[in-house]
């Protein structure tokens, strides 16, 4: 699987507001107010039947919309799994870089191969919640133990 996911298809459902089915088997709801609001060159958005106009470009790679507007398939995926409170990338590689983790150190923190690091590194795959969960059991337990050696 490509890096990032890919868009299949999407679905206006509310006022600025998207359902998109993504190449990773997963459909997720994106609220693009917060976007749209924050930068000026996004403000035609805000005209529904302009909004109206979205669809995937021709490789997935991006949603379009008329007179150029567009957005990019990583963002929107990324945006996508925070709004559905479900782990991102980003809280991924931000794990590994806080601990000083090799995707190969991080492989064997968790249990899993190094090649599953590289995927949810680059969020080629969706990060299921139980290896975040995993990642924060690791931090406790490295804490813990780095306590118990200093007394």
């Amino acid at each position: 699987m490509k890096y990032p996911p890919s868009i299949l298809s999407v679905r206006i459902v509310a006022p600025l507001t998207l359902e998109i089915d993504w190449s990773t088997k997963e459909t997720l709801g994106i609220d693009l107010a917060p976007v749209v609001c924050k930068y000026a060159a996004l403000a035609p958005l805000k005209n529904a039947a302009t909004f109206a106009q979205v669809r995937p470009d021709d490789w997935g790679h991006a949603l379009e919309w008329p007179n150029g507007l567009d957005m990019g398939a990583d963002r929107l995926y990324e945006l996508s799994r925070e709004q559905a409170g479900l782990p991102t990338a980003s809280q991924f590689n931000q794990w590994m870089e806080l601990h000083h983790l090799s995707l190969t150190d991080a492989a064997r923190a968790l249990g899993m191969t190094r090649r599953m690091m590289t995927h949810y590194r680059t969020g080629s795959r969706p990060i299921p919640k139980v290896v975040i969960l995993a990642c924060k059991g690791w931090e406790a337990e490295t804490a813990r133990r780095a306590r118990q050696n200093t007394h």
